[in-house]
């Protein structure tokens, strides 16, 4: 379990380092996640492949997304092809997320980045930046949901899997 909990904190290493010390993901997260049928269970109490990949797309998700919207968007028992599927159509998006959040940041941040520093953000003038980026990620995470009611998905979904 430490091995799992060291390999996801490397991989999901684009956290804050504040932010990493604060346990995102612990032992005790990760079995409420199988006894809540989020994941599959562990094989003899070892972790593989397919473990890792739903606890990738589970923390990297989780702090926008409710635990049953993301049973919904990665049902638990996926066969090792859908779940490649599904992983594989994950990394892209997350890196085409990446990239278009580091434009839109820098395009946000433009009127107060401290040019004499490198490029950092001034410390003095990102309350309004902290404002807009808390609102836009309400409104992501509402349009998420939104996306999947369209897709005749619901959370009653999830808790009917189980």
């Amino acid at each position: 379990m430490d091995q799992v909990v060291t390999l996801l904190k490397r991989y999901l290493d684009y956290l804050p380092p504040e932010l990493k010390e604060e346990q995102f993901i612990t032992p005790a997260a990760i079995n409420n996640y199988v006894r809540k049928k989020v994941m599959p269970e562990p094989v003899k109490k070892k972790y593989y492949r397919e473990h890792i990949a739903y606890l990738i797309m589970i923390c990297s998700m989780k702090h926008c997304l409710s635990i049953p919207t993301l049973q919904t968007m990665i049902p638990n028992g996926l066969g090792s092809g859908e779940l490649r599927e599904t992983y594989t159509a994950y990394v892209k998006r997350h890196r085409q997320a990446a990239s278009y959040f580091t434009q839109q940041v820098g395009m946000l941040a433009a009127g107060i980045l401290d040019h004499e520093a490198g490029g950092e953000l001034s410390t003095d003038d990102t309350g309004d930046l902290i404002s807009f980026v808390a609102v836009l990620s309400g409104f992501s995470r509402l349009l998420a949901e939104k996306l999947l009611l369209l897709n005749g998905k619901t959370a009653d979904d999830a808790a009917d899997a189980e």
